[in-house]
């Protein structure tokens, strides 16, 4: 795992020590994901440059150094991320009389000696890991962008820099890009009104206007001088701008398409799931330094934990994180299952004080803004587990392919009772569940063993609010801020991102959700949580349920071994159950929560109500202070709970007041 930059001038004639020095400035700003070296490359006559921190986790030697240059001088590559088959792939080449003299055994060394003999897309296509590549042809004078399937790694690129210094730079972090010399992009105002509706910023934007992500399993080629400045918007795959052009090299809508095509008998998805899964963390399991696992005790951190301890030698290292507040503790549970399984547990306990200290540090940690509260524990827990390994597994990724979120089942079910009924009737019925306080709800529900019955049935009645699809159903029930809330001052009309489509296998309407979670909330939200927050402690994740070939195969499964009556992630379960007992999973899920919003009715009440003043937000320009106020003072009534809506706009608000 490592930090990659770099950039390329619209018009040479930078001395290749400027280079050098810029592209190493650049580097700098990323060593929290790289401490233990690095590195800076340069082509003057092409006007490019490439920098690199490293965090050496397989070929702890010089000869893993980065930016490094194939064996024919051909390609110059700067990668973060892991190639899990690459010794596979250097016996293919080997095979193939195609391996180079190896210098060491990095993967990043096969990635170039793969370039050499299958071309890009080809080598990216034969590897399994995570990934985000910066490959410079010297032949060629081509750049390459390339990220891996699931968005595990993140990669940004854009514009930067006047006259002769103008640029296209691209970076492992927006910190690397505002790095250069004459950075000066401002907000983007589109990209705020999606954050605060979806919590997270979605790609291709970032927040910063010209800005963008690289989209995962795609390509951005960029063929000799890029031109002076950027498209007006983000290129969309199949599209070009100038020397640049964009285009997949891997399609999650292609393999639910292919899936549907090829589905599994019911009687052979469990077997071939565990099967898989057993591969995908065999892999994952390699590594020249300690290596872990976070273990919370749900479905799927259990799974994961389960088959590296069935496939390890001795205790597995696990870690959780274990807090104070009543009903928001999971150690408990994944201390039961660390007994059963024998690994090496440890649980960090923390008080409420010590996890808001955290908070202060999420505008530099995220660099632009994010609303997932749950960034405060896993930052915590990374941090826990660094101090023991190096590497930790995560489940992450399990709850998008095997359908774990309650919407999946709740969402189509609902729309089933009220779709057909006319929209005057359905509305009305949405304004009855929003007449009676979350409170009330709770109070009368409290005994059918409900967690928070009355702020799901305000979400529920928020989303029916003119949603006249099951599809449109979902889109609020992801949203927070609703659709066209005129929240941000000068933003215009909202309208959502396109979203590629498959052509077959997508009639159901929860696994359209599920394939849109996939494509969206995955990786802007989950994947970029856990990349941040592990990076900024210098740990490497590893996800094995986003192994490609896991989830090409959990596509192929019917429906039903997913989502099973009440039941999600059922072929999963049934997986587990081979190592661990029922009764040591069965219970409502919980997610990685903390009382964010009682803090902000106590300990966190003034530095919310400083960063929500009318007055400052009015100064700043960016955001209405009137329906910021009113949620404000009904959260603090007690009376509704409006912190997800609230934490959205202090982060925005944290970071802004950072970035100055």
């Amino acid at each position: 795992m490592c930090g990659m930059t770099g950039f390329v001038l619209a018009h040479a004639g930078m001395s290749g020590a400027r280079l050098r020095a810029t592209a190493a400035t650049m580097a700098a700003a990323l060593r929290h994901r790289g401490p233990d070296d690095a590195g800076a490359w340069a082509d003057e006559q092409a006007g490019v440059a490439l920098g690199h921190v490293r965090l050496a986790i397989l070929d702890l030697s010089p000869a893993g150094h980065q930016p490094m240059a194939s064996d024919s001088g051909r390609y110059v590559i700067a990668f973060n991320g892991e190639i899990y088959n690459h010794l596979a792939l250097r016996a293919a080449l080997q095979a193939a009389g195609a391996a180079p003299p190896w210098r060491g055994h990095s993967d990043t060394e096969t990635l170039l000696a793969g370039f050499e003999h299958w071309g890009v897309a080809g080598t990216l296509e034969r590897s399994v890991g995570m990934f985000a590549i910066a490959l410079w042809d010297v032949h060629a004078r081509t750049l390459t962008l390339a990220r891996d399937r699931f968005g595990e790694k993140p990669l940004y690129y854009g514009w930067a820099g006047r006259g002769a210094e103008r640029a296209f730079v691209f970076g492992s972090e927006l910190k690397a890009l505002r790095a250069y010399p004459g950075f000066d992009a401002g907000v983007c105002r589109e990209s705020l009104a999606q954050y605060l509706r979806l919590m997270y910023v979605p790609a291709p934007l970032s927040i910063y206007q010209g800005i963008y992500k690289l989209q995962p399993g795609c390509l951005l080629t960029l063929r000799d001088a890029p031109p002076g400045q950027g498209p007006d918007a983000p290129l969309l795959p199949g599209e070009e701008y100038g020397t640049l052009a964009l285009q997949r090299w891997w399609s999650l809508a292609r393999a639910v398409s292919d899936g549907a095509r090829a589905p599994l008998a019911e009687a052979e998805a469990v077997p071939a799931l565990a099967a898989q899964l057993r591969e995908a963390v065999r892999l994952q399991s390699l590594a020249d330094v300690p290596l872990g696992a976070f273990l919370s005790g749900g479905v799927d951190s259990a799974t994961i934990v389960a088959l590296m301890q069935a496939q390890a030698s001795r205790p597995v290292q696990t870690f959780t994180i274990g807090f104070e507040e009543a009903g928001f503790d999971e150690s408990p549970h994944a201390r039961a299952v660390a007994q059963h399984l024998g690994t090496n547990h440890q649980a960090l306990f923390v008080a409420a004080a010590q996890t808001r200290e955290v908070i202060p540090l999420l505008p530099q940690m995220f660099d632009e803004p994010f609303a997932d509260s749950s960034q405060i524990p896993t930052y915590l827990v990374c941090q826990a587990a660094r101090r023991q390994v190096t590497v930790a597994l995560s489940g992450d990724g399990g709850d998008e392919l095997f359908g774990g979120y309650n919407r999946y089942f709740w969402g189509p079910r609902i729309w089933q009772r009220v779709g057909a009924w006319p929209h005057g009737l359905r509305q009305a019925g949405a304004r009855g569940l929003l007449a009676v306080s979350p409170g009330r709800w709770d109070a009368w529900l409290s005994r059918a063993g409900l967690v928070r019955p009355g702020e799901k049935l305000h979400k529920l009645g928020r989303a029916l609010q003119g949603a006249n699809t099951v599809d449109e159903l979902y889109a609020n029930l992801v949203s927070e801020w609703p659709a066209g809330h005129g929240l941000v001052l000068g933003a215009g009309k909202i309208t959502d991102l396109p979203l590629p489509q498959p052509d077959a296998g997508i009639e159901d309407a929860a696994a359209r959700m599920m394939y849109r979670d996939a494509m969206t909330y995955l990786p802007d939200d989950i994947l970029c949580k856990v990349d941040r927050a592990a990076m900024a402690v210098s740990l490497e994740t590893r996800t094995p349920f986003l192994d490609h070939r896991v989830a090409e195969l959990v596509w192929r499964m019917p429906m039903h071994t997913k989502l099973s009556g009440d039941v999600g992630k059922w072929a999963l379960r049934e997986v587990l159950y081979e190592h661990v007992p029922r009764a040591l999973i069965e219970r409502p899920k919980a997610g990685f929560a903390i009382p964010v919003g009682q803090w902000l009715r106590g300990a966190l009440r003034d530095w919310a109500e400083a960063l929500l003043d009318e007055c400052v937000l009015r100064e700043q320009g960016y955001l209405d202070p009137r329906p910021i106020g009113v949620a404000w003072r009904q959260h603090l009534s007690g009376r509704y709970d409006w912190t997800a809506r609230l934490w959205s706009v202090l982060m925005f608000q944290a970071w802004l007041e950072a970035s100055r």
